[in-house]
């Protein structure tokens, strides 16, 4: 019986994406493990590999198509012995079913009248098989389950452990019928900009997956996170002095590093989380987390927008090691081709505007992380040394902190461990 492919989750965040190109066409065999098509996720360009075999017959949603909703029909296969005469005439008798060659979806295409959303998780069903663990299946089974009435949350639908859960504790419904392929609701219409109150002449660019979930999670996160500040003077100047010294003994070729200031600001910001584990922390209504490992997020700016990649218990690690990682990560950023694992998860984040010159500034935390320290540019400034006037070389930091998992005593505490160790860099290579 014919598939449908569904559109994937390839982010926990994601709710619809672009299909921004089909890799493989109508009448192409397909075998698990394939690279069928590239998928525009809210965070990055990502690969969709098949899980099925057969032969893709159907083409739904074309490339360049927008806003295309998670378990949305992109594409039909047809399994092995079955040919066209699978697809015509079919009369669609149930979910799953397939009609007669179904119009492709346009990229922007607004249909006449614009179709029922469908919900953000549907009944993980291909055809008349149901996709589920083994675990989920095993666990349906003991406890008289019947599985086409569980939506799955799991990667491209499945059925995993904790839907099943979730249903039994759910009060029992009637599940609605899931859509056939013949009526599958096109991408949501392109909301036209909203009117400006100035006529003058203007451009309107189109606000991309990523940009909008960004707009969403920082207004969130300024809506319900009761935010504070506090800022710190640093004197780095003995930080410069080993940076040189450091970056005089890189080898030639291979192995060879360059260390940055910010990598000394991500190493001691991941030594401070290890001696004072407050701040590496979330809050959430039935307790605060603490997190074992110390995982340092760096944001970095991409075409799209900001991401953060996550370097991975920083503390134990050198700065060769963390310059290294940051600026792999930071490459793979800006081409949009990091993975899941490396931009999820995290515990605390760093925001750098000192190579723009910014003296300082203070940054939005990144839920449902505790605090986000916003570092400012190195400049040589006035100070008081022994009742005396002197000049150093001063770098400003703020932490932008989540009252409510670290107050205002617990975020001044961590900032000077920060600062010590900042001031004080040889203390980080020991």
């Amino acid at each position: 019986m014919p598939i449908a492919l569904l559109m994937p989750a390839l982010s926990p965040t994601m709710t619809e994406g672009t299909l921004a190109k089909w890799l493989k066409k109508e009448g192409d065999t397909i075998s698990a493990g394939d690279v069928i098509a590239e998928i525009e996720t809210d965070k990055a360009t990502m690969e969709f590999e098949a899980v099925d075999e057969g032969v893709l017959a159907r083409i739904l949603v074309d490339d360049g198509a927008t806003g295309v909703a998670v378990n949305q029909p992109i594409g039909i296969i047809l399994e092995e012995g079955e040919d066209e005469s699978a697809l015509t005439g079919y009369e669609p008798a149930g979910p799953g079913a397939v009609a007669a060659k179904p119009e492709a979806v346009k990229p922007g295409a607004v249909p006449e009248k614009a179709p029922a959303r469908q919900p953000e998780t549907t009944p993980a069903l291909r055809g008349d098989r149901i996709f589920a663990s083994p675990l989920a299946r095993r666990l349906a089974k003991q406890k008289g389950l019947d599985l086409a009435a569980v939506d799955g949350s799991g990667p491209r639908g499945r059925i995993v452990k904790r839907d099943v859960e979730a249903a039994l504790k759910a009060p029992r419904a009637t599940p609605a019928a899931e859509p056939s392929i013949a009526s599958a609701p096109a991408p949501a219409p392109r909301a036209e900009p909203a009117a400006v109150a100035n006529a003058a002449p203007h451009a309107v660019v189109e606000n991309s997956t990523m940009r909008k979930v960004i707009a969403r999670r920082l207004s969130e996160s300024k809506a319900t996170i009761p935010h504070y500040y506090v800022t710190i003077d640093c004197e780095i100047d003995e930080l410069l002095k080993i940076r040189e010294q450091l970056n005089a003994r890189s080898p030639e070729g291979e192995g060879a590093y360059k260390i940055s200031v910010n990598d000394f600001v991500v190493r001691a910001v991941a030594l401070a989380l290890r001696k004072y584990p407050a701040a590496n922390s979330s809050w959430t209504d039935a307790a605060t987390l603490f997190y074992d490992d110390v995982d340092v997020c760096v944001a970095v700016a991409t075409p799209t927008g900001l991401i953060t990649p996550v370097v991975r218990k920083a503390d134990t690690k050198g700065l060769a090691t963390i310059s290294s990682e940051v600026r792999e990560l930071a490459a793979k950023a800006r081409d949009g081709k990091l993975m899941p694992e490396e931009y999820q998860g995290g515990g605390f984040t760093i925001s750098n505007l000192g190579m723009y010159g910014v003296r300082e500034f203070a940054a939005i935390i990144n839920p449902p992380q505790s605090g986000i320290l916003a570092v400012g540019a190195a400049e040589q400034r006035p100070v008081v040394k022994n009742g005396a006037l002197a000049i150093a070389t001063v770098m400003s930091c703020t932490l932008s902190a989540d009252h409510r998992s670290l107050d205002g005593a617990k975020g001044a505490e961590f900032l000077g461990l920060f600062k010590k160790l900042i001031e004080d860099p040889l203390s980080m290579l020991l």
